[in-house]
């Protein structure tokens, strides 16, 4: 596994490139929180980026203001770090409607979706690159700046396998569930695991042609084999292997009993505040809801709409900002963000109008109060180092 990011082209920096790289990269070991590198479309900042992020050896954001460019960039980048982890970081929604209410009508419009298995297997593959490899590069949209689970929660959920240790193969298959794995003999895709006698296939959910294959020896790891999922076909044996949960928002047992705890007195909280306005439409209505959430995440571990109590399952304090992708990446971290006079207002008017809906949702009773946004430009403050590349000179990202 590479550690170094290793450029790969026939081309060579010229004109003002060597002369944008050197003041960038020092800019960047300066401790520079934002520098802005203008140039006209085919100027070549692409590559002046993938030089900075060379010299450097830092772990990289590129952020792009829609899927179709930050598909071309991905593609850019791939050519560029064929030996390092390329990543795509997209929202996974072939369909999504928000939920949502309308006051004038009085219309509730429930949450609706369909989700993209291949963005989200590579959504899946970009969070394992980070918490396992240091030369990663991923290409995101805004998508990045919304909730995700606890990168904490996903690390420690974790399933390491080793060769010749004692795991048995009941407590194999009880963590897989924990992890949010699918136990399915008949069909055998992304995020199941199946059991033939001693034999365990498993599924990764960041995997789209490679499966696991672990065989035990009574209670004993007697092989682990990475096996072509449709063939069964063996096509590496390794020593080891660590296996990541099949959701972003699994959460450990003793976070879900505390969560259901704060979330019963944030209820209590805010039914007071609705009786005492006489709102008892309001109230009803919201402890309705917040009571069959509940019942779901006590018998299934998971309810619709789960996302409304990160507050609550992550343990952060009041007007945090919910984890997101930028809560995978280390410290040391820079952020791209290519187009900027469109991306940083983008980041912007996407927070301020996200706000708006559930302001709504929480005023007329069909979700918790709790705060768990603190400003609109979040992205800005928690890079170390961030550059802009615009075709013109960027405009300041509006204020809450």
């Amino acid at each position: 596994m590479s550690t170094n990011f290793q450029l790969i082209s026939p081309f060579t920096p010229s004109g003002d490139q060597p002369a944008a790289i050197d003041k960038i990269t020092q800019g960047l070991n300066d401790g520079a929180r934002h520098q802005v590198l203008l140039g006209v479309t085919g100027s070549g900042k692409t590559f002046t980026m993938a030089q900075v992020i060379a010299e450097l050896n830092r772990p990289a954001l590129i952020l792009a203001p829609n899927k179709t460019l930050a598909a071309q960039l991905f593609a850019e980048f791939k050519d560029f770090f064929p030996h390092n982890a390329v990543e795509y970081f997209v929202s996974y929604y072939d369909y999504y409607q928000p939920e949502a209410y309308i006051p004038a009508s009085d219309t509730y419009i429930e949450k609706d979706s369909a989700i993209n298995d291949a963005i989200d297997k590579m959504r899946h593959s970009a969070t394992r690159a980070l918490l396992t490899r240091d030369d990663v590069l991923i290409v995101a949209s805004v998508s990045c700046i919304y909730g995700l689970g606890s990168p904490d929660e996903y690390k420690n959920m974790h399933l390491f396998l080793q060769r010749d240790a004692d795991y048995p193969m009941e407590e194999v298959q009880r963590r897989l569930v924990f992890m949010l794995y699918e136990r399915n003999e008949l069909s055998f895709h992304r995020g199941t695991f199946r059991v033939r006698g001693d034999v365990i296939d498993i599924f990764p959910i960041y995997e789209e042609d490679k499966a696991v294959r672990v065989e035990f020896f009574g209670d004993t790891i007697d092989a682990i084999s990475i096996i072509d999922p449709l063939r069964g076909v063996v096509l590496e044996d390794v020593d080891e292997l660590t296996l990541f949960p099949s959701s972003h928002f699994v959460t450990g047992q003793e976070n879900l009993q505390r969560a259901m705890h704060t979330i019963k007195d944030e209820l209590r909280e805010r039914l007071d505040e609705l009786y005492t306005g006489n709102r008892l439409v309001e109230a009803q209505r919201l402890e309705q809801r917040t009571q069959f959430d509940l019942e779901m995440i006590a018998e299934l571990g998971y309810c619709n709409g789960i996302e409304n109590y990160s507050h609550h399952l992550t343990g952060k304090p009041t007007g945090a900002p919910p984890p997101n992708l930028l809560d995978y990446f280390p410290d040391n971290y820079i952020t791209i963000i290519d187009e900027s006079h469109i991306g940083v207002p983008q980041v912007g008017g996407m927070y301020n109008g996200d706000r708006a809906r559930k302001t709504t949702l929480v005023n007329f009773g069909f979700r918790l109060p709790r705060p768990w946004t603190t400003a609109p430009c979040v992205l800005m403050n928690l890079s170390s180092g961030c550059i802009k590349l615009s075709m013109s000179p960027p405009r300041p990202a509006p204020m809450s």
